[in-house]
């Protein structure tokens, strides 16, 4: 068996990193969501084709920001 040296405080002090996951995420879902309602209102008003690149984008990072948040409150239901 293999035996960890354990005098260190890392053990004792150790964070989950979810919680940092989880405001990077929300911050990112609010962000993406407020650019991309800002660019498809833009691309309404000019009718260039560019601004509906970059709110699909915004929309994309949206997406997996709330993918990620779904996945961050799965994990902590379960425990």
């Amino acid at each position: 068996m293999w035996l960890r040296d354990r005098r260190g405080t890392e053990p004792v002090t150790a964070r989950s990193p979810l919680g940092a996951r989880r405001a990077l995420s929300l911050v990112a879902l609010v962000l993406g969501v407020v650019a991309a309602v800002f660019f498809l209102t833009r691309a309404a008003g000019t009718g260039e084709e560019v601004w509906a690149w970059e709110a699909a984008i915004a929309a994309a990072v949206s997406l997996v920001a709330a993918v990620d948040l779904a996945v961050l409150r799965r994990r902590r239901t379960r425990g």
